[in-house]
């Protein structure tokens, strides 16, 4: 079997890539490019080199062909201009989820054709072939878990798609890294959007929007409390840089037209309870559970809630939560679970 083995840097493809050549396959390694330091160099360092440098290092210890392929005329097109007309519209977009849709299972899929049997990465979750569909089913470390990143994959991404390491927890792949002697075997996980890497989001979001100076209010009586840069620096529930004296504040509603953020102090009492949503554009994902007993993620980690869910057409469900959240946020996905099994998703509208 060939396989075409995406490689990051990181220690986690790292060890898929020397597990597959343990098992005996025919694996290329590929590096894809898609860290947008052309345009935003001047925002500080993008670490991709090292990466690369990483990657370079890996392949010549394993004795694996390396291809390195430029995405980033597609990442703009399909990723960033995503992020940037979701911000603008006030809403909160998560591009990790798209990129794994569009970029890694998509546009590379396309580019290697039937080449390749399979693709592989570092992703921790499991495929699982079943007569006629395949499930997407949760690693067991429910911390470094990423099925909600994979929530969107369409059963031909699933069919390509196998995952090495999805089996494992996050130490039994950091001692693999160790055993193997990986040069980044002490490397740490990386943190943020994938294709910012060191380079902070608000700075991104100031390269492409720019500056705007409008008022925060506070909610309940309307006074202002002072200014911000624009609303699209900030998010419904963000607490941090508000720099309000007297909070703590809570980001509660932004008035996109007039550019105005609504904050509280009483972003926890009952009148503001935030316990359900609709999700538009529902993608599903077959599973064997017949449980009708629904979880939902409603960003990436190990927290899920128990929820009911009402359908109000084909692909519109209104969700309701056992527990409030106070993050919840227009743009956002919301990812469904069976067990351990991963049901798909889609964006959240707050009602």
């Amino acid at each position: 079997m060939k396989i075409a083995m995406l490689l990051s840097g990181g220690v986690d493809s790292s060890v898929s890539l020397a597990l597959l050549k343990e098992q005996g396959f025919d694996v290329t390694a590929f590096y894809l490019k898609i860290w947008l330091e052309d345009e935003l160099s001047f925002l500080g360092d993008c670490p991709w080199q090292e990466d690369l440098q990483y990657v370079q290092a890996i392949c010549e210890q394993l004795s694996i062909p390396l291809e390195i392929v430029s995405f980033q005329h597609e990442y703009n097109q399909r990723i960033v201009s995503y992020v940037i007309s979701e911000t603008r519209a006030g809403r909160t977009p998560n591009p990790d989820i798209l990129c794994n849709k569009q970029i890694k299972f998509g546009a590379f899929l396309d580019h290697i054709g039937h080449s390749f049997d399979k693709i592989a990465s570092g992703h921790y979750a499991q495929v699982e072939s079943h007569s006629d569909f395949y499930t997407l089913r949760s690693t067991p470390d429910p911390i470094k878990d990423q099925t909600y990143f994979l929530s969107q994959l369409s059963q031909s991404q699933l069919a390509r798609v196998i995952f090495p390491i999805g089996h494992l927890q996050k130490h039994e792949v950091r001692a693999l890294a160790q055993r193997y002697n990986l040069p980044n075997k002490n490397r740490p996980d990386s943190q943020g959007i994938c294709f910012l890497g060191k380079l902070k989001f608000k700075e991104f979001l100031a390269c492409h929007l720019g500056k705007k100076r409008g008022e925060i209010r506070e909610f309940e009586t309307k006074k202002i409390l002072g200014h911000h840069d624009g609303y699209w620096f900030h998010t419904i529930g963000q607490r941090q840089g508000l720099q309000l004296s007297g909070g703590p504040w809570f980001v509660v509603l932004k008035d996109c037209e007039q550019n105005i953020v609504y904050v509280s102090r009483s972003y926890y009492t009952e009148d503001k309870k935030r316990d359900s949503f609709f999700i538009h554009n529902m993608h599903w994902i077959p599973t064997p559970n017949d449980t009708q007993e629904y979880t939902v993620k409603l960003r990436h980690g190990a927290h899920k809630y128990r929820c009911t869910m009402e359908q109000i057409n084909d692909q519109t469900y209104k969700i309701i939560l056992e527990k409030n959240d106070q993050g919840i946020a227009t743009g956002q996905f919301a990812v469904l679970y069976k067990g351990d099994y991963c049901c798909g998703g889609g964006v959240m509208q707050v009602a």
